[in-house]
């Protein structure tokens, strides 16, 4: 019980700095009138999750001193989430309309540190219980996790309406207590068996591996699949709050319909995809879910063109939430299938690093393909523009799977 209670106040504290940034923070920038093309260049901070595989060896290899007397790998857990309220606390001072140079900065700060928390907490879960126990503690994680997307963003807007940004982002800071407390509640179990993280061991021979399996060609191909899967919800993702606030939703609107509704839906099309991956089979699944996306995206051109209707933003958020869902399903699925035994949580960690890449430095100029978009064919035509394109970057990866489905049907 006292893991799991453990577990769950850990992925708080992991999901509450990710979402913060990734999300909530373009929301207050457009709130104070930032340009939407330096909104959209804040995606590239939390590019940092995306290659924290990078420094994941050195997190493995070194301890931090004074905090290694609670724990080897609770040391940079504690480091990291004491960066992380700091910097908080210090964006909760800043004006970024006066020094957004600063208050970037800082946002980078608690993203690469949220990224250094991952490693290690991820780390701490593997070598806290056997594997017969891990389903359990990664349950009471992803629960901890889930109730911090729910206080970062929704609860966040809300509470930032009534007192202000500054007010919300200290709260935030002093949440991350919760993570601390949890790391300091249950004693870390050392496992000496394990394999200490190398460049080697952690890149090279797992890229090596998966090209054997495959072959060069096919291979390549394969990560051009995972490569272009979710470049369209990752693309448009910077420029939803803002294009929601210049259509004239309330912060409250937006935290008690899009957030509340989207989190909902999601995790009802993570049973969805469930179901389809079981009986349809991964390939269809996520042609199944890449139409889907395709479709819901295009769907919020329609709410570009109409007048401010809280029922209707409700549907197509619904929609395109549960469309994620599935297809989140089916990414995890297939990603999961294409990794060995040998590497398995190594080549797991490559993929979705490489999955993320292409989306987030391509969503670093959303921003301004929409002024584009706006600038050319007017405010409403614009946007209803800039969710077409956004939807067509749907179609690359799914021809690919086409293509992939057909081949392995050819070679079965």
């Amino acid at each position: 019980m006292l893991k799991n209670i453990t577990l769950g106040s850990l992925g708080f504290s992991s999901g509450l700095p990710y979402i913060l940034i990734f999300s909530t923070l373009g929301v207050w920038l457009a709130d104070v009138g930032v340009e939407l093309s330096l909104i959209g260049f804040f995606a590239w901070i939390v590019l940092t999750y995306s290659l924290k595989f990078i420094w994941a060896p050195m997190i493995d290899n070194f301890s931090i001193p004074v905090l290694n007397k609670f724990g080897y790998r609770k040391s940079w857990i504690l480091l990291s989430q004491i960066v992380i309220s700091v910097c908080l606390l210090s964006l909760s001072f800043i004006n970024p309309l006066d020094s957004l140079y600063l208050f970037a900065f800082m946002a980078f700060l608690v993203a690469f540190s949220g990224s250094i928390q991952d490693i290690a907490i991820d780390a701490f879960r593997i070598e806290l219980a056997d594997i017969k126990q891990q389903g359990n503690l990664a349950a009471s994680y992803q629960f901890g996790y889930r109730m911090a997307i729910l206080v970062s963003s929704s609860f966040a807007l809300i509470f930032a309406s009534d007192y202000g940004w500054s007010l919300t982002y200290q709260l935030m800071a002093v949440m991350m207590v919760i993570g601390v407390a949890g790391a300091l509640m249950c004693p870390e179990e050392v496992n000496q068996s394990l394999e200490k993280l190398t460049l080697q061991n952690s890149i090279i021979e797992p890229l090596k591996d998966f090209i054997s399996r495959f072959g060069i060609y096919f291979a390549s191909f394969l990560l051009m699949i995972v490569a272009t899967y979710r470049l369209t919800d990752i693309v448009m993702g910077p420029m939803a709050s803002p294009f929601y606030l210049e259509k004239g939703y309330t912060l409250k609107e937006i935290g008690y319909v899009v957030k509340v509704v989207a989190v909902i839906a999601s995790i009802i099309g993570f049973f969805l995809g469930g179901q389809l991956v079981k009986r349809a089979g991964v390939k269809v699944t996520l042609i199944i879910g890449a139409l889907l996306v395709l479709l819901t995206n295009l769907s919020f051109s329609i709410v570009a063109l109409y007048e401010k209707d809280l029922y209707l933003l409700g549907l197509v958020v619904g929609a395109d939430s549960l469309a994620a869902g599935v297809v989140g399903t089916a990414n995890i699925t297939f990603l999961t299938s294409l990794v060995s035994k040998k590497y398995t949580a190594v080549q797991y960690a490559l993929l979705t690093s490489f999955m993320m890449l292409p989306g987030k430095i391509f969503s670093g100029f959303s921003g301004l393909l929409a002024n584009f978009f706006k600038s050319s064919y007017g405010i409403e035509y614009g946007w209803m523009s800039f969710f077409i394109f956004t939807s067509l970057l749907t179609v690359p990866g799914l021809l690919l799977l086409l293509y992939y489905a057909r081949k392995i049907r050819n070679h079965d």
